[in-house]
């Protein structure tokens, strides 16, 4: 199509994903209480007000301005009619982008999928269950004498950050099995990393966990050090059934390649005489003093 056509079906998938967003954040708002609800329940919160939060683990949340229920929970419907409405959009993306992509392109393209949206969610669910733990920690931290009054927009952003961290964290290793596939990188060379990924997943999960406490840390380090050592073993695997249909396939940059040096791979070569490589010299005898013509 020419560019026209393609600006034209670009704007069309847009406005069909913004629609679907659009609907399911307008029904989410009828739910928007128990989705709050949901939202706030890692937070171990007072019951009986702040006199209880005094030097205590638990804290009280509160709106700071007029505007913060209605702008809060905007936001909250908003991100849950994206979330929800994911497999529309991205329907409309992929059919926009798919029909310019080879056949072992959108094979790839599944498997990725297949396995990114399971590894996301994992990744979600166990932000999700550590954030009471990662709470009272922080909390706990409180002098004696002080309260703990915690805006809701504040809150929300951080469980929504610390959701999307370990999500996206936990997509490192398919990142790293898709390049295997893709020829870019060896599971042995993967496997001679070992020592750099963790001590490299280790510093990521103290930067990136907005807790900033050891559990948060450990929590999100330990799983994915343990999927990229499976990571290492899905692309060995791979390797392997790679050099077995191909054995020049895979080589190290410094392995040269086998090379078969025998009649039947060279094909029929004529011998090569013995015979002298000058014609006029027909004899061992010196001419002029010398063996040769000159």
């Amino acid at each position: 199509m020419p560019l026209v056509e393609h600006l034209r079906e670009l704007r069309n998938r847009l406005a069909k994903g913004m629609l679907a967003i659009t609907v399911v954040s307008v029904v989410v708002a009828f739910y928007s209480q128990d989705l709050m609800s949901f939202l706030m329940h890692p937070v171990p919160r007072c019951t009986k007000g702040l006199g209880e939060s005094t030097g205590g683990t638990c804290a009280v949340i509160a709106y700071t301005d007029l505007l913060s229920p209605f702008t809060t929970t905007v936001k909250v419907c908003f991100m849950a009619g994206v979330i929800i409405s994911s497999p529309v959009w991205l329907y409309q993306l992929w059919a926009f982008v798919a029909p310019g992509l080879h056949k072992h392109e959108r094979k790839y393209t599944y498997w990725f999928v297949a396995g990114a949206v399971p590894l996301f969610l994992g990744g979600a669910w166990l932000a999700y269950t550590i954030l009471p733990i990662s709470m009272r920690v922080l909390l706990g931290i409180t002098p004696d004498g002080s309260a703990n009054i915690l805006p809701m927009d504040k809150i929300l952003d951080f469980i929504v950050r610390m959701i999307l961290v370990f999500g996206s964290a936990f997509e490192l290793p398919l990142l790293l099995v898709m390049l295997n596939f893709a020829g870019v990188v060896t599971g042995r060379r993967m496997a001679g990393w070992w020592r750099g990924v963790v001590m490299g997943v280790v510093i990521f999960g103290a930067v990136a966990t907005p807790t900033t406490d050891p559990f948060g840390m450990l929590a999100l380090a330990g799983p994915i050090v343990v999927l990229y050592f499976i990571a290492v073993g899905i692309s060995l695997l791979n390797d392997r059934r790679r050099r077995r249909a191909d054995p020049e396939a895979e080589l190290d940059e410094d392995e040269a390649s086998q090379l078969d040096l025998t009649p039947e791979a060279i094909g029929d070569v004529e011998p090569v005489s013995a015979t002298r490589a000058l014609p006029e010299q027909t004899s061992t005898e010196r001419v002029n003093g010398y063996d040769d013509v000159t």
